[in-house]
């Protein structure tokens, strides 16, 4: 399986994206992935189109990207959390 490249993003690219971005990376150890991620602000997914397999953001967007966008407010909610871990999983392990 080639390395997969995920994009954190939030609106600054720096408080709830580090949340998501500690998650992840404990996925990414637990399943044994080969996972590149990028913690990024919201404005500049647009630059990783080429590159990127999946966002995971806690940021609104309405943009299209060629890649999976999964929503991850619940990491900063506390409610729906193991089912947003396993839509990322999932995207990773595609």
């Amino acid at each position: 399986m080639a390395k997969k490249q995920v994009l954190v993003a939030c609106g600054a690219g720096i408080a709830t994206s580090t949340v998501v971005n500690s998650a992840i990376e404990e996925m990414v150890k637990e399943h044994q992935l080969d996972v590149d991620i990028r913690q990024i602000k919201i404005a500049e997914v647009s630059a990783y189109t080429d590159t990127a397999d999946l966002l995971v953001t806690t940021a609104m967007t309405k943009k299209e990207f060629p890649f999976p966008v999964i929503n991850a407010r619940s990491f900063l909610t506390g409610i729906g959390t193991e089912e947003t871990k396993k839509q990322i999983l999932n995207e990773l392990l595609k």
